[in-house]
């Protein structure tokens, strides 16, 4: 046993020495002058002894020895029967039992483990570390280590990687105690102090020695354990600032996202902007119930939860002797409660101020679909209302007519008063419109203002056709006074025509000078009449005239005939130029009687050779109206007839050639001028005349021909379609070309 002492204990002392960079080879010879010995005291202490003396005689060798003593006294060590004679001699006892008394006071008496320390203290240390090997029971320091498994386990429980701990057996302890012994030296710096010989072939082990070897295991492993205890308190301390720092740095979020949220949700609460319809609105109402439903009920759990963590941290700072958390500028939990007491102030209303707008717009979309079914009906009302006032159906109107369009106006008039209401009441809604601020007031406005202005000028059209229809009826009464007087005077001048003719053509038979001159006479009396009939006439012709002129004036388009008689200007001009040749005709056959009387004159039969002389034709000629006085035109005319009616030059003019004259010239009468005259009738007294007038007075071959020849009108009076009748007229006498 002290045997395995020595070899222990100079191991264990060179373990330490040869940190100073010394070491001995014999624990009884080397640690006889002391210096070794204070040498060995100040490494493992860690302190300054007093300074040797460096003398070579025995009194200084003891009082080396005794400084070291003196050291190891002063640790509390009460060194019983050891001085420092003996060690200076070498007693080997003695200097073991020093050795084990600083291993005891230095290696393992301040080993503290639980409650326990010193020996014990290393004991439980043993046992709490090889605890979980099985096949471990570590109850004392001498046969609990034979079978090598403990030192084995001690290492594998702190190093589990230098040793195979399973593949080791409990009945091959050599090779145990060899393997734990070579990996303490080699990885973990612990000399090798123990022998397995030894060991196993001892029935009790050397307490003194196992105990020593354990010592530098335990020194190793807490020497790891105060790292690991110094950077668990470190950790400790780190963990704790960290996890303030995450508190802190979660409240920043937490209270920087909240705020965010406050300052997005505000505005938003706050907009009082009105949309333009109830879906949109019914929107916001949709999604500010969502808000209160889903979006604000997490927001008020983090409000919570951020006064919590805040409090919490604090707190925790408090407790762990931290300065109190300072939150950046504007993010303190007063902050959030102000943004918070905002939110709540502008949610308040809020729900109120959306249901009043979908109430105003669901009243605004009511009287706006009032106001379109209104302008709706309306506007069907008014389609061709406009184009119905401005008919000129009036211009050619007969009067029964017109005062049939007047009854019909009047009940328009009366339809159009009764509209009147609904009118006041469209503009009425686009009123309240504009003033509840319908979105869509600038369209309302503008058909509120067409059919407004469409009311005032069917109103104004209204007036107008009134006054027409009445001005047209007053001149159409005018025209059929006219046409009633015309018809009366054109009946009785129309007989009185035809009277004459038949009288101009009937026969006369007379035998004597006296019945001639009386018939001459008769028909003087008749010629005499003639002037007053042609006044007659002019004046009924005027009347027709002026009916024609009132109807021009005023664009009244007449029919074509006078609903009073049949007598039209055309047929009392016809007659009348068959009157006055009849006339004529008539005078010179009396004349001719007188000149050569014979029995029964009448219609002479074809070979009488009856004659007059130069003279007596004359006095016939003059007779009928020929301007053949004795002047030089006279006598130009006279001799012109003389050649027509006596071409041979005989000096005489038969009764047949008188009476061929007086055909030929009554026939050909019509000249170019009285072709104008003519047409002027038909044309109603104008200057021109239109192609539906001369279809309306001829008969369709001569109305086309005309057409087709009359060159346009070109006077300031033309209106479309006129045509030149005078220049076509000339043209048929040669006068002009067609």
């Amino acid at each position: 046993a002290q045997l395995s002492s020595l070899q222990t204990f100079t191991a264990w002392c060179n373990s330490h020495l040869r940190k100073a960079g010394t070491q001995i080879e014999n624990i009884d010879e080397d640690f006889r002058d002391g210096l070794k010995l204070m040498l060995l005291l100040e490494v493992i202490s860690g302190e300054r002894l007093p300074k040797p003396e460096r003398g070579k005689m025995r009194v200084h060798k003891i009082n080396n020895v005794n400084k070291a003593l003196d050291f190891i006294a002063s640790k509390g060590v009460k060194l019983v029967s050891i001085g420092a004679e003996e060690i200076v001699d070498g007693n080997a006892k003695m200097t073991l039992g020093m050795i084990w008394t600083i291993i005891l006071r230095f290696a393992i008496q301040d080993i503290s483990v639980e409650e326990t320390s010193a020996k014990e203290g290393l004991l439980l240390w043993c046992q709490r570390k090889t605890a979980p090997y099985k096949n471990v029971n570590v109850q004392n320091f001498h046969i609990s280590w034979k079978d090598g498994l403990a030192f084995n386990a001690l290492i594998h429980r702190h190093r589990p990687e230098l040793i195979e701990y399973d593949k080791l057996r409990k009945d091959d302890p050599v090779t145990n105690l060899n393997n734990a012994f070579e990996v303490a030296e080699k990885y973990l710096d612990i000399p090798k102090m123990l022998d397995a010989e030894d060991i196993v072939n001892t029935a009790r082990p050397d307490e003194k020695a196992i105990m020593t070897y354990v010592s530098s295991f335990y020194h190793a492993f807490s020497g790891a354990q105060k790292a690991e205890t110094a950077a668990n308190r470190i950790c400790k301390v780190l963990a704790v600032n960290q996890e303030n720092e995450h508190l802190m740095e979660d409240y920043e979020k937490l209270a920087s996202d909240l705020l965010e949220w406050i300052r997005r949700t505000i505005p938003w609460l706050e907009d009082r902007s009105p949309q333009k319809t109830i879906q949109e609105m019914q929107q916001k109402l949709e999604d500010f119930r969502d808000y209160r439903r889903v979006h604000k009920p997490p927001k008020v759990q983090e409000k919570c939860q951020l006064e919590i963590n805040f409090n919490t941290l604090q707190t925790k700072l408090r407790l762990s002797n931290r300065p109190a958390f300072m939150p950046s500028e504007g993010r303190m939990v007063s902050d959030i409660n102000t943004g918070w007491q905002q939110v709540e102030q502008a949610e308040k209303g809020y729900e109120e101020w959306l249901l009043n707008e979908i109430r105003r717009l669901e009243r605004l979309d009511h009287l706006a679909e009032k106001f379109r079914q209104k302008a709706s009906i309306h506007e069907a009302w008014t389609e061709g209302k406009e184009a119905m006032l401005k008919q000129k159906d009036y211009e050619t109107a007969t009067l029964s007519d017109i005062k049939a369009l007047i009854r019909k106006h009047e009940a328009f008039e009366s339809d159009l008063a009764a509209h009147q209401d609904r009118v006041e009441q469209i503009a009425a809604i686009a009123q309240e419109l504009n003033e509840l601020d319908y979105y869509d007031s600038p369209s309302v406005n503008a058909r509120c203002q067409k059919i407004c202005d469409q009311w005032d000028v069917l109103g104004s059209l209204t007036h107008s056709r009134r006054e027409a229809l009445e001005k047209t009826e007053k001149q159409l009464e005018t025209i059929d006074e006219l046409h009633l007087e015309y018809a009366k005077r054109a009946a009785p001048f129309n007989n009185w025509m035809e009277s004459a003719m038949e009288d101009l053509q009937d026969m006369f038979i007379v035998h004597t000078i006296e019945e001639i001159e009386g018939l001459i006479a008769a028909h003087d009396q008749f010629k005499a009449t003639l002037p007053d009939a042609d006044r007659e006439r002019e004046a009924i012709l005027g009347i027709q005239r002026e009916a024609q002129r009132i109807a021009e004036l005023h664009g009244i388009k007449l029919s074509a005939n006078n609903p009073y008689t049949s007598v039209t200007p055309q047929v009392i001009n016809s007659k009348w130029e068959r009157v006055s040749a009849a006339a004529g005709r008539r005078g010179g056959g009396l004349l001719w009687g007188v000149g050569d009387p014979l029995p029964n004159i009448g219609t002479p039969p074809q070979d009488h050779c009856g004659a007059l002389g130069p003279e007596e034709f004359k006095a016939c000629l003059i007779s009928l109206g020929y301007d053949v006085e004795n002047d030089r035109q006279g006598d130009a005319e006279f001799n012109r007839i003389m050649s027509l009616v006596d071409p041979n030059g005989s000096g005489s003019v038969t009764f047949q050639a008188f009476i061929d004259f007086m055909s030929r010239e009554t026939t050909d009468t019509d000249t170019a001028d009285q072709v104008i005259a003519s047409f002027k009738v038909l044309a109603g007294d104008k200057n021109y005349i239109t192609a539906e007038e001369l279809r309306r007075e001829l008969p369709p071959e001569q109305a086309e021909y005309c057409i087709a020849r009359m060159a346009p009108y070109r006077g300031p009076d033309a209106t479309p379609g006129a045509l030149d009748y005078k220049s076509f007229s000339t043209a048929l006498y040669g006068e002009s070309d067609l």
